[in-house]
């Protein structure tokens, strides 16, 4: 991975770091998971990068594998998740292009792709709060750490 590169997700997860408590105060988000949140970012050489947060090593450790299932899916369909399962399933793209089998789709949104200033694409995955907030999250933290480069 580009020196550069793991600066940015360095970056990046000390802007959503900073974002958790916000998104904390929301009921339905606190409910959900405690604190307890995963981010799991795959470059496109394949490199795995994140963060788990929280106290409670159970729930984030589900968090992680879920925010990594998200990631890897996105990272080979190139789709956020939820937008691909409904292509798939309207019959727009064929499920066997990418090799992932129905049991295995993630189901719900929560992985994105992100492009970088620089055009590079990261596959991330957020987990932990509702699929709304784990897509905000990322993208308000990308937005804030762009601005400020």
């Amino acid at each position: 991975m580009k020196k550069e590169h793991q600066e940015i997700i360095n970056q990046l997860i000390i802007e959503i770091e900073k974002l958790i408590p916000v998104y904390m105060q929301n009921e339905e988000d606190r409910a959900k998971a405690n604190g307890n949140v995963a981010l799991c970012i795959i470059d496109n050489d394949g490199v795995v990068s994140g963060k788990v947060f929280g106290t409670d090593k159970i729930r984030a450790r589900e968090c992680f594998r879920v925010a990594w299932t998200k990631a890897s899916q996105v990272w080979i369909t190139g789709m956020p998740t939820g937008e691909f399962e409904k292509c798939v399933f309207n019959n727009e793209i064929d499920e066997a292009t990418y090799g992932i089998r129905k049991p295995d789709y993630i189901g719900w949104i929560g992985g994105q792709p992100i492009t970088l200033n620089d055009g590079t694409i990261f596959s991330v995955g957020f987990s932990g709060f509702r699929g709304v907030t784990d897509i905000e999250i990322v993208t308000k933290a990308l937005s804030v750490m762009e601005q400020n480069l």
